[in-house]
């Protein structure tokens, strides 16, 4: 249902293209890792991997299973919340690799939060998380990395202009780009572990951005 919805909401706000590197797969056991730049990016992912045949289990802040009705849909869905700077964030990578275990594929967001910034820019994805290291480490499972811009076209800054984006995006209708890179297989230390994938999505965001012909700002 969270994969349909999103099919059916993007539309509206935004036009969105997908493109993919040759030998780019969904194998079952997969993790999906992305780049999160915006309250927008998740609907905006969610509808191009449901383009692609695919509907991943998402780690997503736990906040969000307090929302009345969407928290309903992601817990009837098996969808995962992460409860950050908790003790519960260790059994959020147990509850993953058990779907992994299971051949589902897994949606993280590496960064682990949102960038404080509040231009619509694009910027490079900042550093990740421990998360998705110990993640494959315990798994062994592949990384397909997946690189979004536009998002922040649709929503981004104070919560006045965040308001103001959704309000005017049908009107406006920017153009949002996903890109799906080749798996990497992640080996080696944490760190160094999660220095691969993040090399991994940032490569592909910055096809992403370079097709929508994005501005990019520094680092934040």
């Amino acid at each position: 249902m969270l994969c349909r919805l999103a099919a059916a909401l993007v539309p509206p706000v935004g036009r969105l293209n997908v493109t993919a590197a040759d030998g780019a797969r969904f194998a079952p056991g997969s993790i999906i890792a992305a780049n999160h730049t915006s309250l927008a990016d998740p609907a905006v992912v969610l509808a191009a991997l449901r383009g692609l045949g695919v509907e991943p289990v998402v780690m997503a802040a736990a906040g969000l299973w307090r929302i009345p009705l969407l928290g309903r849909a992601l817990a009837r869905e098996e969808h995962i919340p992460v409860h950050r700077g908790d003790r519960r964030a260790v059994e959020a990578l147990d509850t993953a690799a058990e779907a992994l275990g299971r051949g589902r594929l897994v949606l993280i967001y590496g960064e682990g939060g949102l960038p404080r910034r509040e231009d619509p820019g694009e910027a490079a994805p900042r550093p990740f998380r421990s998360g998705l290291a110990r993640l494959t480490r315990s798994t062994g499972a592949p990384v397909v990395p997946l690189g979004q811009a536009g998002a922040r076209r649709i929503v981004s800054g104070s919560r006045p202009k965040q308001m103001a984006g959704l309000v005017t995006a049908p009107l406006r209708r920017p153009g949002v780009h996903v890109h799906v890179g080749a798996p990497v297989v992640l080996t080696g230390t944490h760190a160094a572990r999660t220095a691969h994938a993040h090399r991994a999505v940032t490569a592909a965001w910055r096809i992403a951005a370079e097709r929508l012909g994005e501005r990019l700002v520094p680092d934040a």
